[in-house]
Order: structure tokens, then C-alpha cells, then sequence
């Protein structure tokens, strides 16, 4: 992906996945171009499918940054992840309150940047 836009994504799709066998998380970043950076992560620690979706979506955030995204929309299909981000639910349990801490606090590093 090239770095000569100023704003180089267009987007970020994050998904993250739990089973009995494993956790994982998937990003894809797309530039303006339509470009693609497409990445798996294997999570080596028990998650639930919420933790993954979060750690997709903070995988990705540092991505984001390291090719100089300045501003950001993030595409999730973890309705409870979108909503506790954008302030409707609040997080329950010491966990998932962690993981919102650290999403608001990556974001805030961007211009701009949505999750939906």
C-alpha cells in the first residue's frame, strides 16, 4: 500500500472468531486505490468471540497507524463491540471494560475515525 495519499484508507473491515479449537482475528485495511492488506492473526490465548472481535479491532488500529492513516472508518459485524465504542452499551465485566478503554484510547490517535 502505497503512503502518497494523505488519508490512505478507505476503510477497515475487522471480524473476530472463537471456537472450541481456537481464537483469531481477521483485518483487512483498503486504501482509497483499492488496495488491499489483508491479515489473520492466531490468537494464542482463549477468547470469546467479543475479545476477538477486539483484538481484531486493535490489530488493525496499529496497522492503520503504521501506514499512516490519519482518519479512519471501521466496518465490524460485532454489533455489542460497534455499540459499546460508539457509547450505547456500556461494558460489563473487567475484560471487555479493559478492551473499550484501550479501543477509545487507540482511536483517539486518529483526526477522525467511526466504528460501524
Amino acid at each position: 500500500m502505497r503512503r502518497t495519499s494523505r488519508h490512505p484508507l478507505e476503510g477497515m473491515y475487522v471480524d473476530g472468531s472463537s471456537t472450541a479449537i481456537g481464537s483469531g482475528a481477521g483485518i483487512v485495511l483498503e486504501s482509497h486505490e483499492g488496495e488491499k492488506l489483508e491479515y489473520a492473526i492466531k490468537l494464542e490465548f482463549s477468547a470469546s468471540n467479543n475479545e476477538a472481535e477486539y483484538e481484531a479491532l486493535l490489530a488493525g488500529g496499529e496497522l492503520a497507524l503504521a501506514v499512516g492513516a490519519k482518519k479512519i472508518i471501521v466496518y465490524s459485524d460485532s454489533q455489542l463491540v460497534v455499540n459499546q465504542i460508539q457509547g450505547s452499551y456500556e461494558a460489563r465485566g473487567e475484560k471487555m471494560a479493559k478492551y473499550l478503554l484501550k479501543a477509545k484510547e487507540l482511536f483517539d490517535k486518529f483526526e477522525e475515525s467511526s466504528v460501524i
